[in-house]
């Protein structure tokens, strides 16, 4: 299972939107407070849907609490001021994968003592930074990819008409 962590999130629908992500991909979401939304808001439950009920979320209240409560746990840390790109990473089946709020990213502060598991999505010009709901199922889906979309439906099939 891989899990998404979001640091202090800002915009009540990117969480849901996450979330409703991560219930069909099997995908652990975890929310670090100060939430800048409470999780019975009518905005994250739309953006999620009627998915909301299936999440499999955990709250934490600051990110020593995360760090304490997933002792030993292999983080990426998604941000702009990485040089690695997402891509160049190998992703474990259990890893973990933050993001920042969506006003000013994960803080400086933790990104260099994790300096060699930050990692970037490339994006041209003075672009400042991608939607989180995107940034988020890019770098999710980069490592399902990597590891076969295990558990994941692979088959498609039309609901009225047949190829």
């Amino acid at each position: 299972m891989f899990h998404i962590v979001l640091l202090e999130p800002e915009i009540p629908s990117n969480t849901g939107n996450i979330g409703r992500t991560c219930v069909a991909t099997g995908t652990k979401l975890h929310l670090i407070e100060p939430l800048g939304f409470r999780l019975n808001e009518k905005n994250l439950k739309r953006a999620g849907m009627d998915y909301w009920d299936d999440l499999d979320v955990e709250t934490y209240i600051d990110y020593q609490d995360f760090l304490e409560k997933n002792p030993g746990a292999k983080i990426y840390m998604a941000t702009t001021k990485a040089a690695k790109v997402y891509t160049e990473v190998r992703y474990e089946p259990d890893c973990y994968i933050m993001f920042g709020k969506e006003s000013a990213g994960i803080p400086e502060e933790i990104l260099v003592q994790h300096k060699e598991d930050c990692i970037r999505i490339p994006m041209i010009g003075d672009i400042r930074s991608l939607n989180l709901g995107n940034s988020a199922a890019i770098i999710l889906y980069e490592a399902l990819r990597q590891n076969q979309f295990a558990g994941l439906n692979l088959e498609g099939h039309l609901h009225r008409l047949k190829w």
